[in-house]
């Protein structure tokens, strides 16, 4: 069966405050200024971190599906002064104790090993950066993206080696109930339009 939505959300740019549930916004900062709760509170123990200039071509202001990384903060960045968008949601990532609590939660077994609750169309959130700052996602946040008006950007990444090894949104996709979400922003001076096209298995 396949089934159409359609949601119209405003672009949210993004800040410290109101991305917090999804991971940070880092800022710039004084030089001599030490190491806080401002800066990026990384997760690179899983793994052997890789940080490295990511080039992209096309992506255009739409996506066919998320994904999420369990084992590390991912941390992107433009390199240049440039805007971009991404679509997030909360990471769902469940443990052992609440899996043997479910109350009917659609619950998922990935390849990794790791457990989620796939999540809500309606949670998806889209935010716009710009201006010098980069991102910092929380184990597990859902995202689609870079997305950019231009033909190409290049970005800064930090993640772990085996980050497009382990967890292949191909392979993670394949036992989500929801196996496509395109997501179609049409730009406006207000707002942009989200279309949501979901295909259930």
């Amino acid at each position: 069966m396949e089934t159409t939505k359609v949601v119209t959300l405003k672009p949210i740019e993004a800040t410290p405050s109101n991305f917090k549930d999804y991971g940070q916004v880092v800022e710039p900062c004084p030089n001599c200024q030490e190491y806080g709760p401002q800066d990026a509170q990384l997760d690179l123990t899983q793994g052997n971190p890789r940080f490295y200039i990511m080039h992209l071509e096309n992506c255009t202001l739409e996506f066919s599906c998320m994904t999420h990384h369990a084992s590390v903060t991912q941390c992107l960045g433009p390199v240049g002064d440039h805007v971009w968008y991404l679509g997030v949601a909360k990471s769902s990532m469940i443990d052992s104790n609440e899996i043997k609590d479910n109350t009917g939660k659609k619950i998922v077994q990935s390849s990794c090993g790791h457990s989620y609750v796939p999540p809500d169309i309606e949670h998806v959130q889209v935010f716009k950066f710009a201006g010098p700052k980069f991102l910092m996602l929380n184990r597990g946040t859902w995202h689609a993206g870079p997305l950019f008006k231009g033909d190409t950007m290049d970005f800064y990444n930090l993640e772990l080696s085996s980050t497009n090894v382990s967890f292949s949104p191909s392979l993670s996709l394949a036992n989500w109930p929801v196996s496509c979400i395109l997501v179609h922003l049409q730009c406006s001076l207000l707002n942009l339009g989200i279309i949501l096209f979901c295909r259930h298995v």
